[in-house]
């Protein structure tokens, strides 16, 4: 039998930026201590040590150690585009992390190595989850990924760019896009469309532009269809029409990384490029204005038709290997409570994943105009297959693989087929 690989919740989420800084209490978190020590690897949502993610967890970790002194949490931060990798060659290694914070659960839970909610949470705890984020963490109706936090993607125009360049409505076409870029790149602009198809996290990108398209990772019937006709098409468009006249910018899209394409947009060099309300937040206080829209959709749908938003959702997981079921299930309790959901969230301009800590954050003012337009498109969001065993082998695929598309030696459907072979490879596996 086929394997469905979407749940039944349109949901999604967006991920931190990639920054490699060295772990919270350890060097390589290869060795946790003594045996009350817990290990935690988890992907760095900052982009400097500024905004990193270590004084959050040395905080919480401090906090939880000083209400349960017996109990220790070593955290270990890893860039976005390692860390899935790297727990996956912990996992195999025999040396698992007790828990790990990163995109990807249902290969691990697959393999009978995760410990499944009921075992580690209180039911009050577990029930809090907001149920789509819930149901995307589920393998068999069985919760395994723990959604931490959530966010959408929509499309970002730097408004004094859009002025400078005559241009006054926001695309709604793909056409519209282009000659948008065009008049963008007619008056110097840098990257009048920032495409970051590079190997950090060019399967969210890649996504958008599928989904803008009628198409996506599956088809109706929930398989992977990463070679459709559709998708095919969307890459030679992009190629034809983007690359061609050089209106992506003078790094290739398959060498351009989200945080790279993030960064020259918070110094005014990119037009246009797909976020989420981090980058608005700190495109904003460095003075420049942003626009959010919703992303074009392909002149070859019908007129009047909506595509889904794109995400992501972050997964907490928990390792059975060096048997902490109960301390973990004791820092879990903790570090779910709403105060630390908020504040971990807050920090970010995330959606937390809890129904009590959304309303925390919502009621505390943590949610600004563009907070509330992300939680809108997350309504409407598509979430990546993270409920397929074989996605974190196929998300990687595609992230390494899939820039190779636009290249100007390279051919759309030859590369989306051997991403499609990979992909079929690897669910064989499983």
């Amino acid at each position: 039998m086929r394997r469905r690989i979407f749940g039944t919740a349109a949901t999604t989420v967006v991920l931190g930026l990639l920054i490699p800084l060295a772990g919270c209490g350890g060097s390589d978190g290869s060795d946790a201590g003594d045996g009350n020590t817990l290990r935690l690897v988890a992907a760095e949502y900052g982009d400097g040590t500024a905004n990193s993610s270590k004084e959050f967890w040395d905080k919480v970790t401090a906090d939880f150690t000083a209400a349960n002194p017996g109990i220790k949490v070593q955290v270990q931060l890893l860039p976005w585009a390692d860390i899935d990798r790297e727990v996956s060659r912990m996992v195999k290694a025999g040396n698992a992390p007790d828990m790990a914070l990163m995109g990807a659960y249902s290969d691990f839970a697959a393999q009978g190595k995760l410990y499944s909610a009921d075992e580690l949470l209180s039911v009050t705890a577990e029930a809090n989850f907001l149920q789509p984020l819930a149901e995307a963490g589920s393998v068999r109706n069985t919760l395994y990924g723990l959604p931490f936090v959530a966010s959408s993607r929509l499309l970002f125009l730097n408004e004094a760019l859009f002025k400078q360049a005559g241009l006054k409505e926001s695309p709604k076409t793909w056409s519209d896009l282009k000659a948008a870029a065009k008049a963008l790149k007619d008056k110097g602009v840098k990257y009048p469309y920032a495409m970051p198809l590079g190997p950090e996290e060019a399967h969210a990108e890649a996504m958008i532009w599928e989904l803008s398209n009628g198409g996506g990772y599956a088809d109706n019937s929930g398989n992977y269809s990463l070679a459709s006709d559709q998708n095919i098409q969307t890459f030679k468009w992009i190629k034809d029409n983007l690359v061609a006249p050089g209106l992506l910018g003078p790094t290739p899209p398959s060498q351009l990384n989200r945080a790279d394409a993030f960064a020259a947009f918070t110094r005014g060099e990119v037009g246009m490029v797909n976020g989420y309300p981090s980058l608005a937040h700190e495109a904003r206080a460095k003075g420049i204005e942003v626009r959010p829209v919703a992303m074009p959709i392909s002149d070859m749908l019908g007129s009047g038709e909506s595509t889904p938003t794109v995400g992501v959702a972050d997964w907490m997981m928990a390792f059975k290997q060096r048997g902490h079921r109960a301390e973990i299930g004791t820092f879990l309790d903790f570090l779910y409570q709403d105060k630390n959901l908020s504040d971990f969230a807050g920090r970010y301009h995330l959606l937390p994943s809890t129904v009590s800590a959304s309303r925390t954050l919502a009621g505390s003012g943590g949610m600004d105009k563009t907070d509330t337009e992300f939680l809108t498109a997350l309504r409407g969001a598509q979430l990546y297959p993270v409920n397929d065993p074989s996605w974190v082998t196929v998300s990687d695929t595609i992230k390494r693989n899939i820039g190779r598309a636009v290249d100007p030696s390279g051919d759309p459907k030859t590369v989306l087929e051997e991403i499609a072979s990979k992909a079929g490879e690897a669910s064989k596996k499983h």
